[in-house]
C-alpha cells in the first residue's frame, strides 16, 4: 500500500486542532562535544500531548475511521496507549488499552488519567497485542495499531510535515525506530520532497527490529530487550513501513543501553530536557559516535518521547 505526501498533508490538516505544533531548537553542537561546525536542531516531540509523538497517529485513526459503539482498543508499551486514551477522551470515545508488565508505572498512570480502562499482562508488547486482538474480536472495538496501520503512519508523518516547514535546509535526520511508524511516516513525507534530508534510523542494540528486517529482506522476529523496551522493542518492524525504509532510509544504526542513558543525562545536563530512553536513542547515535557528521553538516534529531520518572523534583 502506497502512503503519500498528499495523504499526510490531509491528515495534518485534520489533526491540527487536536495536537501541538512542537518546537524545534538549534543548539550549540560543541556543548555536547561535537564539532563546532556541525549545525544541530532538535525537534521536541516529547512536548506533544501525553509526552510523545503518538497522539498524531491516534487522532488520525479516530478522525479518519468509523469508530464503532464499542469504542477503540490498543496495545502499547505505554506511549501509544496514552495517546489513544487521550484522543478517545477528547473525542468522547470509550477506550481499552493493554500494556505489558515492562511498561513504566508513569505511563500506566498516564493512560488511566486519560480515562481508559487499562489491562496489564504479559512480558512484552507482543503479548499485549495478542490480548488486544482477542478483545477486539469479542467486542467489536476498533483496534488502533501502534505502528502498522495506514492512519497511524500517516499521522506520524505529520512530524515530517512540520519539520520541513521549520528547518527546510536539513542534510540529515536521525529518527529512533521501534515498530517504525514514525520513521515510515517521515520517509513517506519526504519521499515527495525535492529537499529531503538523508534519513538515518536508530535503534537499541537489544531490539534491532529494522536492522534484522533489512538484512532478511522482510520483517522478522527480533530480540525485545534493553533500557528502551517499553517504547522501542516490538517483536518485529511493521509490514507497511518496511518498503518505505527499504527505499528511503539510507542507514540504520545500533546504540547501546549505556549510550542511551548517557544521551539522557547529557540532554538534562545541557538543556534541562528530560527524555525517556526511547526519546533519547536517536540523539545517542551522535554522542556515541555511531553517526559522525561531516564538517558543516546540518543535522536534525527527533526527541520523540519524554515519559520518564528519572528526574526527581523532591527538592
Amino acid at each position: 500500500m502506497e502512503l503519500t505526501r498528499e495523504q499526510i498533508a490531509t491528515a495534518h490538516r485534520l489533526v491540527q486542532p487536536y495536537i501541538r505544533r512542537t518546537p524545534v531548537i538549534e543548539v550549540d553542537s560543541s556543548d555536547f562535544g561535537l564539532a563546532p561546525s556541525v549545525r544541530l536542531w532538535l525537534k521536541l516531540e516529547l512536548m506533544q500531548h501525553t509526552g510523545s509523538f503518538k497522539p498524531r497517529g491516534a487522532f488520525t485513526n479516530l478522525l479518519q475511521r468509523q469508530v464503532p459503539v464499542a469504542g477503540v482498543v490498543a496495545a502499547s508499551g505505554g506511549n501509544h496507549g496514552a495517546a489513544v486514551a487521550f484522543a478517545a477522551m477528547r473525542l468522547g470515545i470509550p477506550a481499552k488499552v493493554f500494556v505489558p508488565t515492562v511498561a513504566s508505572p508513569s505511563k500506566i498512570q498516564l493512560i488511566e488519567d486519560c480515562g481508559a480502562d487499562v489491562v496489564v499482562g504479559g512480558d512484552r508488547y507482543a503479548d499485549a497485542l495478542a490480548a488486544s486482538e482477542i478483545w477486539a474480536e469479542s467486542t467489536g472495538a476498533m483496534p488502533v495499531h501502534a505502528y502498522d496501520h495506514p492512519e497511524t503512519i500517516l499521522g506520524q508523518g505529520t512530524v515530517g510535515a512540520e519539520l520541513e516547514e521549520q528547518v527546510p535546509e536539513l542534510d540529515t535526520l536521525l529518527v529512533a525506530v521501534g515498530g517504525g511508524g514514525l520513521l515510515g511516516g517521515i520517509a513517506a513525507w519526504y519521499a515527495g520532497s525535492s529537499r529531503a534530508p538523508r534519513l538515518i534510523g536508530v535503534e537499541p542494540e537489544q531490539a534491532p527490529t529494522l536492522t534484522l528486517a533489512l538484512a532478511a529482506g522482510r520483517p522478522v522476529d527480533a530480540p525485545a530487550g534493553g533500557v528502551a523496551a517499553d517504547s522501542l522493542a516490538p517483536r518485529r518492524v511493521g509490514e507497511l513501513m518496511f518498503p518505505l525504509a527499504q527505499r528511503h532510509v539510507e542507514q540504520v544504526l545500533l546504540v547501546s543501553d549505556g549510550a542511551i542513558v548517557a544521551a539522557q543525562q547529557a540532554l538534562w545536563r545541557v538543556l534541562r530536557i528530560a527524555a525517556e530512553p526511547g526519546g533519547a536513542a536517536a540523539f545517542a547515535s551522535l554522542l556515541a559516535g555511531r553517526y559522525q557528521p561531516a564538517d558543516g553538516e546540518r543535522v536534525g534529531v527527533i526527541l520523540c518521547g519524554g515519559n520518564t520518572t528519572a528526574v526527581s523534583f523532591s527538592r
